[in-house]
């Protein structure tokens, strides 16, 4: 029959979109089965990716899903490597604009993009994958990467052990935040790094409001629960404070009208010395720290001077309150300084730079000033072939005579850039299998040129900071006109063009109809 041989032969078409490659896998039928013994168990933590073939193509193995690693996969030439990507999420996050998702000024789907958007090759092509997982270990000898799956805490999922050959990897890991060793900061703080630190935020504040308008609830208890805290004066603690700022003036007063009196936002900046000394060393020298405090910097340090004070002023008069000081300890509701003053809050964000996780620390690699993995001029690890790091978790060795780069996603975006290109023209050259680039130049070293800095505060205000450096000089510009280059910035700057779609409508939708204050 005519319909019959049509459908056969559009099922051919179909299965044949992404042919599967058996040889790739050392994973037996058996062990999906539930019957599975100790043998198949053991077989269960060697399965995973093998080499590729001579007839496959070179791959390139990235560890991460942020600016860096993104910005490399959606760079790489698909037609001369697979791609495999490793990470604990499968999105890249939009962090510029992921304080203003907190308090419902945008949707959490406006900032965040999947991977298989960035690189559509790992969603359709044959030897290209991405795997839900974290890296556990590196074997530069053999070329392999150790991966564990992630469960999400599930008691009924048992994480699946696995390996992966790689012909290029790339370490794009990241890092965490910063609590310099003070006590009670992950038990008590949250930070605003992930979709899912904007989550809890939101679902906190907006718990906070409705628990302080319950019969009963005291005085005392009330101003506590709707004090927010902001522990970090850089660029994410301004601009959260500004929109946080920005949704108690302007929807906390109309929706939440019984408690708009008792709900305030307070900015602590930490002191610098903060940021080297550990908690032990505020017993050691408590007179210096106490006098070095008067000398504190403003928030938005790395700003000009002018812009500064600007903001300083303006988040003033949107009613938050700026402190300059130390945090000494962390209780489950209140922040103890150095000198004793006590802190309630209801609410705290911490928000004090970063620095590389313990999985970096741990890494037998180079590593620069700081524990970063040190890199040369190329971005490659020294001492072990065919390993590259970029972003937030890589640093310029002192060797290079090169200063550590800023964590920013400006920098992190450039070096994946550099990266695909790098790896682009060496795959041209035949060097793109293992062991096989050693005698390929490379070209020009990275050089990071700063395009400048921006910063939101609220109330249709921002700050714009187009010097190269602090010492530099260039235009800076503050007020109404520096808001609207902020967003229109931001807003060519979103991955995808749904995703500005998104954002576009979120933005239109909020000034017409006010933030959505559901707490789902």
């Amino acid at each position: 029959m005519a319909w019959f041989r049509s459908f056969v032969h559009v099922s051919k078409i179909t299965n044949s979109v992404r042919p599967t490659k058996p040889t790739h896998f050392f994973t037996p039928l058996s062990l999906f089965s539930s019957a599975a013994g100790p043998a198949e168990a053991a077989v269960r933590e060697r399965s995973g990716l093998a080499p590729a073939g001579p007839d496959d193509k070179p791959r390139v193995v990235v560890l991460g899903s942020g600016w860096a690693g993104c910005r490399l996969m959606k760079g790489l030439d698909t037609k001369a490597y697979d791609v495999v990507c490793v990470s604990p999420r499968n999105h890249m996050v939009f962090t510029p604009l992921l304080a203003s998702t907190c308090v419902g000024t945008l949707e959490f789907r406006s900032v965040s993009e999947p991977i298989g958007r960035i690189q559509p090759a790992i969603s359709t092509a044959p030897g290209s994958y991405f795997f839900l997982a974290n890296c556990t270990g590196v074997d530069p000898d053999n070329h392999l990467v150790h991966c564990e799956t992630v469960t999400d805490g599930s008691s009924s999922l048992e994480p699946w052990k696995f390996k992966i050959a790689y012909d290029k990897l790339v370490v794009a890991l990241g890092a965490e935040a910063s609590t310099f060793g003070i006590h009670g900061v992950n038990e008590n703080a949250i930070f605003l790094r992930e979709v899912h630190h904007a989550q809890e935020i939101r679902r906190k504040l907006l718990l906070n409001l409705m628990l302080s308008d319950v019969p009963g609830i005291s005085e005392e208890e009330k101003r506590r629960l709707l004090h927010c805290v902001v522990v970090g004066g850089g660029p994410t603690g301004v601009e959260f404070s500004g929109e946080l700022s920005d949704f108690i003036m302007k929807d906390v007063r109309q929706r939440y009208a019984h408690v708009q009196d008792y709900i305030h936002v307070t900015l602590i900046e930490v002191f610098p010395i903060a940021r080297v000394l550990d908690s032990n060393a505020f017993q050691l020298c408590p007179k210096l720290i106490s006098k070095s405090l008067l000398q504190a910097n403003e928030i938005l340090s790395s700003f000009d001077d002018r812009l500064r004070r600007y903001a300083t002023k303006q988040l003033t008069k949107s009613g938050v309150r700026l402190v300059r000081g130390v945090v000494k300890d962390v209780k489950s509701h209140k922040i103890i300084l150095s000198d004793g003053t006590e802190v309630p809050y209801g609410l705290l964000v911490w928000s004090t730079g970063v620095g590389p996780s313990p999985f970096v620390r741990s890494l037998h690699l180079p590593k620069s000033p700081g524990g970063r993995i040190g890199v040369d001029e190329w971005l490659r690890v020294p001492s072990v072939q065919d390993v590259y790091a970029i972003g937030d978790c890589s640093g310029f060795l002192e060797s290079t005579a090169k200063p550590v780069l800023p964590a920013l996603a400006q920098v992190a975006e450039r070096q994946g850039k550099y990266l695909a290109e790098l790896l682009n023209g060496v795959a041209k050259a035949g060097g793109g299998r293992a062991n096989s680039a050693k005698e390929i130049a490379l070209g020009d070293p990275f050089v990071y040129r700063h395009l400048g800095s921006m910063a939101t505060i609220g109330r249709y205000k921002a700050l714009v900071d187009l010097r190269q450096s602090k010492e530099a000089k260039g235009l800076s510009l503050a007020g109404f006109t520096s808001w609207f280059i902020w967003r229109s910035a931001y807003l060519t700057r979103v991955v995808s063009w749904r995703n500005r779609f998104y954002v576009a409508v979120n933005w239109f939708t909020t000034f017409v109809s006010g933030r959505d204050i559901s707490r789902i």
